[in-house]
């Protein structure tokens, strides 16, 4: 996630959350890195400009592609773009790699524009697809029934109104269909009291448990940390940049998980078998010190983790153990 949008040029304004403590967590920065979430480019520059060999770029979002071609010849064959999902980045490396970065979550230049469906901030259709392909928002909530709704609301969004919400957008699109972000954020604003100065807008939660639903992302989160656990060499190193609480989990339990100090879910519960750590993990996220959130104030939810590959062979995630909320069924 970066601090501003706009075109992209040569020297672009966008501020990558958490860049200096990233690269400060990874160094010494050498050869070959994926940046899994290219978005704006802000991540791959810093690890290049910190001595990385090479970073390959995968991003879902077309439109990330032509807004870097202002500026991607600078780095010649040390930046390769591919389009797709970091769920597949091993396949798209060919080949062990030496470190990788995912930041997860809506990029800034999506939220800022309108055309995109991602924000209430201003009025657009109500799309919200980072690749521009497959089921929109719109289509979620014209065509999902209440009960699913309602479930994705308040798993994807932690929403405790979310059966009332629900309830409103059955109600509302009963009369005419629900196509803009203006039209959503009102009906869940009608939801739910209104709002204290300093606190987020009433459709925050909402907004976000769509977009989750809608570009399947705790099914790419996983599927990324396992493709990054196949791609990344021993002592490769992984760094994951989250937003909100629900992504954070899953990333912490997955490297508990990975370097055998998960422990038992309860003192009852049988201990695990025992497994070669996968990973060597920092216990403690990290987060943006009080200079960072002047300069960039979406910095403030974000939490950076890291993990150190080992020798161990990579192995299929346990699912129910990573906190991932309830699956909620989105596409026939």
């Amino acid at each position: 996630m970066v601090a501003a949008a706009g075109a992209l040029s040569s020297d672009p304004p966008h501020i990558p959350v958490l860049l200096g403590p990233l690269l400060d967590a990874v160094a010494p920065v050498s050869g070959i890195w994926i940046d899994g979430t290219f978005g704006a480019g802000g991540y791959a520059r810093g690890i290049l400009a910190a001595g990385a060999e090479r970073v390959i770029g995968i991003d879902r979002d077309p439109d990330v592609f032509e807004m870097a071609a202002e500026w991607v010849d600078e780095y010649n064959d040390r930046l390769v773009l591919k389009q797709g999902t970091f769920s597949t980045l091993d396949e798209v490396a060919e080949g062990p790699v030496d470190g990788v970065v995912l930041d997860l979550g809506v990029s800034s230049m999506q939220l800022d524009r309108p055309e995109r469906g991602f924000s209430f901030a201003s009025d657009g259709p109500l799309d919200m697809r980072m690749s521009r392909e497959g089921l929109s928002a719109a289509d979620l909530v014209n065509t999902a029934d209440e009960a699913d709704l309602a479930d994705i609301i308040y798993h994807y969004g932690e929403e405790r109104a979310s059966r009332r919400i629900a309830r409103a957008i059955v109600a509302a699109r009963a009369s005419v269909p629900i196509v803009t972000t203006a039209q959503l954020a009102q009906i869940v604003e009608s939801c739910l009291p209104p709002r204290k100065p300093g606190q987020s807008h009433p459709a925050t939660r909402t907004f976000q448990a769509i977009r989750i639903a809608v570009n399947d992302e705790f099914g790419e989160l996983i599927g990324g940390l396992e493709a990054a656990e196949r791609a990344l060499r021993p002592g490769g190193k992984l760094a994951v940049v989250s937003f909100h609480s629900l992504e954070d989990r899953v990333v912490k339990r997955f490297f508990q998980h990975g370097s055998g100090g998960a422990g038992r879910a309860n003192r009852y519960a049988p201990e695990a078998p025992e497994d070669t750590p996968r990973w060597k993990a920092r216990n403690k996220g990290i987060t943006a010190d009080a200079a960072e959130l002047r300069a960039n104030p979406r910095a403030r939810s974000a939490t950076l983790r890291l993990g150190l590959r080992t020798a161990a062979p990579a192995r299929r995630s346990d699912r129910a153990a990573l906190g991932l909320p309830k699956p909620v069924l989105t596409r026939g």
